[in-house]
C-alpha cells in the first residue's frame, strides 16, 4: 500500500518568514520588519477569506494594507516586490535531505499549498526535490484552513488515510484542519509556539521526520 505525505510549503519547507522580512526591512527598515512581519501574519488569512483572489493578488493586497497601517504608500513600482522575490526564498537548511530521505524509504510527496501554480513550481526548484503531485490555491480556488485541498489529494490519489500522514507548520491552516478531518499530523514548530489542537506527533525541524513518519506509517513487509 503506498504511503502518502502531504507537506504544506512556506513556513515548513521554504523559509517564508525570511522571505517577507526582507522585504519588509527593505521597504520599512529593519527595526519595524519584526512588528510589521506578525501583521502581515494577522492581515493575510482575512483577505484570503474574504474571496477567492490569486496568491500574487493576495501578497500585493496584504503588504499594501501594511503601508497603509504603516502610514505611508509602497514606493511606485514595488507594490508587487513580495511576489517577485518569492522564487528566490530558499527551503530550510534540513528539508532537501529529509525529503530525499522519505523518497528513498519510499514515500510519496505531495504538496499543499495556499499559493500559484507559477510560484510553487520556482520553490519546488528551490527546494530541489521532486514532489509527485503539488495542488495549490490556484487549483480549487480556496485557501486552507478550508478542505479543499485534502479533498483534492484525496480524489486525484485515491490514497487511504491509513496511509497518509501531513506534515505543516501552521495549526491555523494545517494542523487544526487536518485533525478536522481525521488526519494524522506532524507540526514542525520551528517558532517555539504552543500546540492548539494537538498534533500526532511535534518536532522542531525535518529532520527527524523520515523516523517519525516510519513510526507513523511502518513500511509494509
Amino acid at each position: 500500500m503506498p504511503r502518502w505525505a502531504t507537506f504544506d510549503c512556506y513556513g515548513t519547507l521554504i523559509d517564508w518568514n525570511a522571505g517577507i522580512s526582507g522585504v519588509l526591512e527593505r521597504l520599512w527598515g529593519v527595526e519595524r520588519a519584526p512588528e510589521l512581519l506578525r501583521r502581515y501574519h494577522e492581515l493575510e488569512p482575512e483577505i484570503q477569506a474574504e474571496r477567492y483572489r490569486s496568491y500574487v493578488e493576495v501578497l500585493s493586497l496584504t503588504l499594501e494594507r501594511v503601508a497603509q497601517e504603516v502610514g505611508y504608500g509602497i514606493p511606485e513600482g514595488e507594490s508587487g516586490i513580495l511576489a517577485q522575490s518569492l522564487p528566490a526564498w530558499p527551503p530550510f537548511t534540513e528539508v532537501p535531505d529529509a525529503l530525499r530521505e522519505l523518497r528513498r524509504r519510499g514515500w510519496n510527496l505531495v504538496i499543499l499549498s495556499n499559493s500559484d501554480r507559477e510560484l510553487i513550481i520556482e520553490s519546488e526548484k528551490q527546494i530541489g526535490v521532486p514532489f509527485d503531485l503539488m495542488i495549490v490555491a490556484e487549483d480549487v480556488e480556496s485557501y486552507k484552513p478550508a478542505h479543499a485541498h485534502w479533498d483534492r489529494f484525496f480524489e486525484h490519489t485515491t490514497a487511504d488515510e491509513q496511509h497518509h500522514v501531513h506534515v505543516a507548520a501552521s495549526l491555523f491552516h494545517d494542523i487544526a484542519p487536518a485533525r478536522e478531518l481525521g488526519l494524522r499530523s506532524v507540526w514542525i514548530n520551528r517558532l517555539g509556539e504552543q500546540a492548539d489542537p494537538e498534533p500526532d506527533r511535534e518536532l522542531e525541524d525535518l529532520s527527524e521526520l523520515p523516523d517519525t513518519l516510519d513510526e507513523l506509517v511502518p513500511a509494509e513487509p
